[in-house]
C-alpha cells in the first residue's frame, strides 16, 4: 500500500497544556462510581438505553427507509456491542437498515480489498490520521456533507476538523477520542505492596519495585497489539524530547536514528529490561492482546498477574467484564512525568464516507451530533471530542474528568504519533513501527538495532 502522507499539511497542534493533566488528576481523587457497558449480551445492541428520548434530539435525520448503509471498523468485542447500540439508534430514527463489516488492521488494506471487488463499505471509521490522507489520495473518500459540517462547526474544535481534512476539505468526524497518558491500577495490590501513585518515572520505577516486592509483576502489557507498544513510547518520548521534537519526529522531519529517540528507548528499556517486571515476561507479553492486558490485572483477587496496566480511557470497558469497580478495585494516574510535565497523547477514530450516498452522509450527520455520542458516553469506556455533549452522560467521575480535561484542551491536543504516520509504518501489524518495537520488547538492550530498524521503515513509508 502506498503512502500519501506528503499530500497534506499536518496542522501544527501545540502541546496540551498542563491544565489537562491537572484536570485528570482532579478526576483521579474522586472516583466513586462504577463503569458500566460491555455485556455479554449479543452484539446487536437494543438502543433501549435512550428510549422515549427522541424529543430531545439534537441533530434531525432524514427518512431513509428501504436503503442500507454498511459501516467497517475495525473494533470488536465491547467496543463494537456499544457502537452497534449507536448504529441500532441511527436506524430508528431514520429507518435505514445498517450492516456492520468488521474490518481488520490495516484497515486500508482491508477497504483496498473491499473497493477492488466494487463493494466498499458506505462509510469507513479510520483510526489514523494517516489513514485518511491515503484514503483521499486513492480517491475513495467522499467529502463532508453540508448537514455534517454544521454539526461539526457547532460541536467541534478547530483542531480536531483539522485532523479530519485534507488540503481544507473536510474528510472525517471524529466521533472517538482516547486519552492515552494513563496509568491503571489494582487497589488491592497497591494497599497491600504499600505501593503509591507516581508523579515522575523515577517514583514509577519505584512504585512498580515496590509492587514486585510484594509477589506481584507490576505490570501488564500488551505486547501482542503493536499500538500499545506505539503509546509507551509515544508518552515517554513528549514528555523527555518535548512538543517541538515530537512534532519534528512525527513528520520525519527528524530520523529514528536522532538521539533523542536513543534517550526514550533507553528509558523504555528500564521498565521493559527489569526481570520481573513485565507480567509473563516478554514471550507472554508478547501474546498478551490488549483486552487480556487488563483483564489479567484485574482478576485474580489479591493475586493478579499483574499490579498496573498502561492505557487510554478505553481500559474501563474490559474492566466492566470483570468483577472490579472503577473508582473502587481500579483507579488511574496520569503517565509519570519522564521530564518537565506528564505527556497528553490522544487518539481518534474518525469517520468517512466512501460512497456518494444519502446515507453515508446522514450517518456522518449522525456521529458529528451529540445524539449519537450521548449512547456510547453512557455506556462508558468512551471520550468524546464533541463539545456540545453533556457531560453527565458520562457514567463515573474518571470519564467526566477525562472529557472535560480533553474539551477544556480545544485545539491544543497532540495527537498519536504513529496514527499520523503512513499506515505502512505506524498502523500495519507485523510490520514498521509495530514490529520493530515487539522486538524492542523481547530485547530492550538493542537500542541501536531497534533505531536503526525504525529508520529503515520509516524512511521507505514516508517516501512511497
Amino acid at each position: 500500500m502506498r503512502s500519501s502522507l506528503r499530500t497534506r499539511k499536518a496542522p501544527q497542534h501545540r502541546r496540551t497544556t498542563a491544565k489537562f493533566a491537572a484536570a485528570v488528576v482532579a478526576g483521579t481523587l474522586v472516583l466513586t462510581v462504577t463503569a458500566c457497558g460491555g455485556d455479554d449480551g449479543d452484539d446487536k445492541g437494543s438502543g433501549d438505553k435512550d428510549g422515549g428520548k427522541e424529543s430531545a434530539a439534537a441533530v434531525q435525520l432524514p427518512k431513509l427507509d428501504g436503503q442500507t448503509v454498511s459501516v467497517a471498523a475495525v473494533w470488536g468485542g465491547s467496543e463494537r456491542k456499544v457502537f452497534l447500540k449507536v448504529l441500532d439508534e441511527f436506524e430508528k430514527r431514520t429507518g435505514a437498515k445498517v450492516t456492520f463489516v468488521p474490518a481488520q488492521d490495516p484497515i486500508i488494506s482491508f477497504l483496498e480489498s473491499k473497493v477492488a471487488g466494487g463493494a466498499p463499505p458506505d462509510v469507513a471509521m479510520l483510526p489514523q490520521v494517516g489513514a485518511i490522507e491515503q484514503a483521499v489520495a486513492n480517491k475513495w473518500a467522499k467529502p463532508v456533507g453540508p448537514e455534517a459540517q454544521k454539526q461539526l462547526d457547532k460541536n467541534y474544535a478547530k483542531g480536531w476538523q483539522d485532523l479530519g481534512s485534507v488540503d481544507g476539505k473536510q474528510y472525517g468526524v471524529y466521533f472517538k477520542a482516547a486519552n492515552k497518558s494513563l496509568v491503571w491500577y489494582n487497589t488491592q495490590v497497591f494497599d497491600n505492596a504499600g505501593a503509591k501513585q507516581a508523579k515522575t518515572w523515577d517514583d514509577f520505577l519505584k512504585t512498580a519495585q515496590t509492587v514486585y516486592d510484594s509477589g506481584v509483576p507490576p505490570i501488564s502489557v500488551a505486547g501482542a497489539d503493536g499500538w500499545t507498544l506505539t503509546d509507551w513510547f509515544e508518552n515517554i518520548y513528549l514528555s523527555q524530547a518535548g512538543p517541538e521534537k515530537y512534532d519534528q519526529l512525527a513528520k520525519h522531519e527528524i530520523k529514528w536514528t536522532d538521539p533523542s529517540v536513543k534517550e526514550a528507548l533507553t528509558t523504555l528499556g528500564e521498565l521493559f529490561g527489569k526481570k520481573g517486571f513485565v507480567a509473563g515476561g516478554a514471550d507472554g507479553a508478547l501474546q498478551t492482546e490488549f483486552p487480556a492486558s487488563v483483564k489479567q490485572t484485574f482478576t485474580g483477587g489479591d493475586q493478579p498477574k499483574a499490579g498496573m496496566v498502561f492505557e487510554g480511557d478505553m481500559v474501563s470497558l474490559p474492566i466492566s467484564e470483570t468483577k472490579a469497580e472503577v473508582g473502587t478495585d481500579a483507579k488511574v494516574f496520569p503517565f509519570p512525568a519522564v521530564g518537565d510535565e506528564s505527556p497528553a497523547v490522544v487518539g481518534g477514530d474518525a469517520a468517512v464516507a466512501l460512497k456518494d450516498s444519502k446515507g453515508a452522509q446522514a450517518l456522518l450527520t449522525f456521529l458529528a451530533s451529540p445524539d449519537s455520542a450521548k449512547i456510547w458516553a453512557e455506556a462508558g469506556g468512551f471520550v468524546s471530542p464533541n463539545k456540545s455533549l453533556d457531560l453527565a452522560a458520562y457514567p463515573n467521575d474518571v470519564q467526566r474528568s477525562i472529557a472535560k480535561a480533553l474539551i477544556a484542551a480545544g485545539d491544543d491536543i497532540r495527537f498519536d504519533m504513529s496514527d499520523q504516520a503512513p499506515q505502512a509504518f505506524g498502523g500495519t501489524p507485523g510490520k514498521g513501527e509495530w514490529k520493530a518495537l515487539q522486538d524492542f520488547l523481547k530485547n530492550p538492550k538493542d537500542v541501536a538495532g531497534t533505531q536503526k530498524a525504525l529508520e529503515t521503515a520509516a524512511a521507505k513509508a514516508y517516501k512511497d
